[in-house]
Formats: C-alpha cells, sequence, structure tokens
C-alpha cells in the first residue's frame, strides 16, 4: 500500500504535513490545551473545525500551485509566489524553525524525565542524533517514516480515546450538556491554521507526485484532515480531566496517569518522542531542501555531510532557547507572535493568487 500511486498522491502529503505539525506541542496535548480547551469543550472542538477548514483549503491551493511552479522547495515556491519580496518568508520560517526545535527539546527532555528520570538533556540529544541521522539519508528514507509512524500513532492515538471514553465517559459527555462556547474559538481556529499550514513549504518534496490539478487539490483537503483528525482524538480524551489538565505542561501524559494504565503510558511515550523526532526532521528537511535547489540550480548536488551538519547546528542553536524558556511560555507567546505573520506573508498571498490560478486561468 506504501508504494502505491493512490497513496503516495493523496495520502502521503496528509501524513508528512501531520508530521511535521504533531510533535512538541500538538502530540503533548499542550498546543490543544492553550488555543483551543481554554475556549471551553464546545467552543475547542468548533475552533479545531475552523482550523481545520482553513487548513484544508491553504493546503489545496499550496499544494496546486507548487505543481504549477513546480516548486520542490519553499524558496523557488515563494519566489513563484512573492517574487523578489519572497525573503521575508525565509525570515518567518527560520524564527518559527527554531522555535519548534526549541519546543521539541524542551518536550523531549520532559517526556524522558517523566518516564525514566533522566537529566532532560539527555533527551535532547537523542532528538538530535535521530534528527541528524534522518536529515543525513533524504528523501525516501523521510517519506517511508513518516508513512509507518503515523499508521502507528493513529493505531495509538485511538486507543487512548477508546480507553479514555470507556474510563471518563460520564466526564466527557457531561461536558456537552452545556452548550455554551467561548468567544474566541473562531479566532483560535484561525490562529491556530496560520502558523501550521505555514509549515507546509517543509514538505515540498512530495509534491513531486503530482501531475494534475484534481491531485494536488484533492492531497491538499486530505492534508487538512489527515493532520486535524488525532488532534481531536486527544482533545476528547482530555475531557475526561478537564478542566484539571489546563494546567500540566504535558496534559496527555496527565490523562494517562489518571486513566492507571501502566502500558499504554509507556507505548504512548514512545510514539510521543517519535512524533518529536518526525517534527524536527520535517521542518529541518524543508531548509536542507532549500539549500539543495541552490545547488541544483548551478547543476550540482547538495554534499550528504552538509545536510547532516546543518540539522545539528540548527538543533544546537534551539538548545538554549529550550533551557531558557519552558514548553508552556514558548507555544503562549512565540507561536502567537508568529502567526500573523504567516497570514501575512503566506496564507492570504496562496490564497489570492491560487484563486486567480485555478479559476480565472485558462491553462494548467
Amino acid at each position: 500500500m506504501l508504494n502505491s500511486r493512490f497513496f503516495r498522491v493523496y495520502l502521503l502529503p496528509g501524513f508528512v504535513f501531520q508530521s511535521i505539525i504533531i510533535g512538541g506541542g500538538y502530540g503533548t496535548g499542550r498546543e490543544l490545551v492553550e488555543w483551543f480547551m481554554s475556549q471551553g469543550p464546545l467552543g475547542g472542538l468548533l475552533g479545531m473545525l475552523v482550523a481545520t477548514v482553513v487548513m484544508a483549503v491553504v493546503l489545496a491551493f499550496t499544494f496546486e500551485l507548487g505543481r504549477r511552479f513546480k516548486a520542490f522547495d519553499y524558496r523557488t515556491f515563494m519566489q513563484g509566489l512573492l517574487g523578489p519580496a519572497w525573503w521575508l518568508f525565509e525570515i518567518i520560517y527560520l524564527a518559527m524553525l527554531v522555535l519548534i526545535i526549541s519546543v521539541m527539546g524542551s518536550a523531549a527532555g520532559e517526556l524522558l524525565e517523566t518516564m525514566l528520570g533522566w537529566p532532560q538533556i539527555t533527551g535532547i540529544i537523542i532528538l538530535i542524533a535521530a534528527v541528524g541521522w534522518m536529515a543525513l539519508n533524504g528523501n525516501d528514507l523521510i517519506e517511508r517514516v513518516f508513512s509507518v509512524w503515523s499508521v502507528v500513532l493513529y493505531g495509538t492515538f485511538a486507543v487512548v480515546i477508546v480507553t479514555s471514553i470507556v474510563t471518563f465517559g460520564k466526564e466527557i459527555f457531561g461536558h456537552f450538556e452545556d452548550l455554551s462556547a467561548g468567544s474566541g474559538w473562531i479566532m483560535s481556529g484561525i490562529k491556530y491554521a496560520g502558523y501550521n499550514v505555514g509549515l507546509a513549504p517543509a514538505m515540498f518534496f512530495v509534491l513531486r507526485h503530482h501531475t494534475t490539478q484534481k491531485e494536488a487539490m484533492g492531497a491538499g483537503l486530505l492534508a487538512g484532515m489527515i493532520g486535524m483528525i488525532p488532534a481531536s482524538f486527544v482533545f476528547i480524551g482530555m475531557l475526561g480531566v478537564y478542566p484539571e489538565v489546563l494546567q500540566e505542561s504535558i496534559p496527555v501524559d496527565y490523562l494517562l496517569q489518571a486513566m492507571d494504565m501502566a502500558w499504554l503510558r509507556i507505548v504512548f511515550q514512545i510514539v510521543l518522542f517519535g512524533t518529536l523526532i518526525e517534527t524536527g526532521v520535517g521542518v529541518i528537511h524543508g531548509f536542507n531542501e532549500r539549500i539543495a535547489g541552490v545547488y541544483h540550480e548551478k547543476g550540482k548536488d547538495m554534499p550528504s555531510g552538509l545536510r547532516a551538519g546543518v540539522a545539528t547546528v540548527l538543533l544546537i542553536m534551539a538548545i538554549f532557547l529550550a533551557d531558557a524558556i519552558g514548553i508552556v511560555d514558548l507555544i503562549a507567546k512565540g507561536y502567537g507572535t508568529l502567526t500573523w505573520a504567516y497570514w501575512a506573508v503566506f496564507l492570504l498571498p496562496v490564497l489570492v493568487v491560487g484563486i486567480k490560478k485555478v479559476f480565472f486561468s485558462t491553462t494548467e
């Protein structure tokens, strides 16, 4: 199945997108608490629906523009989208890259400290080694690992939500007796979609499988849904320990402790650590592909050692942020600041140019 054309064209982009956005915040539950659960149970689900719709639409136009531009790295894509102003995106992307890796490092350190009692620096070092190794091996390995791990993740998250409903069903469904919602759920969905879908250019290496507008836009619509389905599983499961979970730095682990199922907690923590690696690999590989694009224009191949070197330098730089600021503050302050920048230089231009080319252009 993983080698079928249908999978590579329609499902693989969604799994890669999910792999890039899931780590650190969404995988730990912290992003969901910060952006959605703060709006209440119903408001949170409505906000997630808004985020899913925005992601799906923007990704559909992004994939189609990428196909038309023949862009398999974000530099080429942004040059086609913004022309001489393309570098504005690179500044924002690099700022988000460092921020995301900082969250990955913080989460990895906290996770291994919680699981095994190891010093937090151990988790960060393991994360660096794994991301560097995968960055060294390039597109094919990354596609395979992301695909397999996404299937494992879906299965694990499904077990978590089922177990949570069995254990806390009365509490979960009781929260929906009050149909009131927070006043900011629409804006939460728009902001959340902004900084997550802004990472789509990190995954342009998978767009080489698209040959028609139907394939590209269909894959984009599916990617928005594939990326958010596990988030809904986590959100509903965490309602079993709401509102206490709002104060936790790793909310999902708090839920697993409350369910008192040691084996599931161990399995989930292993899967979660894998998602941290996936996200780190995704954003760094996107930057490596941008550098590889420059080499390609000169008729050369990017040295494999340079790929690993770039990954290592970026990861080590981010350690200092992860060490100085906790995961809660990183998500609350850093992501909120950058989301509007993504809307200005990426999402809105993609929608304007995409609509023009798809609906008002005579050529594909």
